[in-house]
């Protein structure tokens, strides 16, 4: 959707819940929603597309509201599941789930002793990098002599909106889902990049931090370099860095990364 609308297309949306980028920090959902809504793009919620109908100027949308878009082009994006139909994996004695995805345990050993699966196909963090980390821990373990399982945890990503995000361990809503009492660090401002440009984009950082020991739980970023940002920042966080460590870092003046030492106080 913002690919199409940078290029001068009238698009819309149509998502089947009520927020887009589900499993992600609620507030980088909405701050990265109503980016794109400033930017141009129209989002309908809480439908779906049930059929296209053939027009003389284009296409009708149906929706399951009742309701119809009148488009040129529709893009579907619904999703993927494990290719795995037609392996043979019934001969392996390797019973796969109706989802399609190979079970595994932490050593990427399926069921059946002498078959392996990693990747995409097992359905766990469905990333390049974590495909290409379990592919190496699988062959160092049953090859190089070496055992080692692929470690899940803290896994940094990016996702490439407009503007794009960056995050790496948990959510606010995970954080506070585990019980313990955590400190919320958050600032949203324009960086000077947007300044200079004249564009109105805002940035969103923000930082959650165990209150009992300091510890960051988690960091999410919104704006222009988040997924540079969040790899770095992924070595920090999976080293233990606590609320201090970041306070006492200088910053790097002037760019949009400094906001991250300097939050001196939580929002709640």
């Amino acid at each position: 959707a913002g690919i199409m609308n940078g290029l001068g297309v009238d698009t819309t949306l149509i998502y089947r819940k009520s927020e887009i980028l589900r499993g992600f920090d609620d507030e980088v959902r909405g701050f990265v929603r109503a980016e794109m809504e400033k930017k141009g793009v129209k989002f309908i919620f809480n439908q779906v597309l049930t059929r296209l109908e053939k027009t003389p100027t284009g296409l009708s949308a149906h929706l399951t509201g009742g309701g119809s878009v009148e488009i040129d082009q529709a893009l579907f994006a619904i999703g993927r599941k494990p290719n795995t139909a037609g392996l043979g994996l019934e001969n392996a004695d390797l019973e796969v789930p109706a989802g399609g995805a190979i079970p595994v345990d932490a050593w990427s050993q399926t069921t059946t002793p002498s078959v392996f699966a990693v990747g995409d196909v097992t359905d766990r963090i469905n990333l390049t990098p974590v495909a290409i980390r379990e592919g190496h821990a699988f062959a160092d373990t049953v090859f190089g002599g070496a055992p080692r399982q692929a470690d899940h945890a803290l896994v940094a990503t990016a996702v490439f909106t407009q503007p794009e995000i960056g995050t790496v361990g948990l959510s606010e809503e995970e954080a506070r889902a585990e019980g313990g009492d955590v400190d919320i660090y958050k600032s949203a401002f324009r960086p000077m990049l947007h300044t200079l440009s004249g564009r109105d984009e805002k940035m969103f950082m923000k930082i959650i931090v165990r209150r009992s020991d300091d510890r960051v739980l988690g960091v999410h970023l919104v704006g222009h370099g988040a997924g540079e940002m969040i790899q770095c920042l992924g070595v920090a966080v999976k080293m233990g860095a606590s609320k201090a460590d970041f306070d006492a870092t200088m910053a790097v003046h002037p760019t949009a990364a400094e906001e991250l030492v300097t939050m001196r106080a939580p929002s709640g």
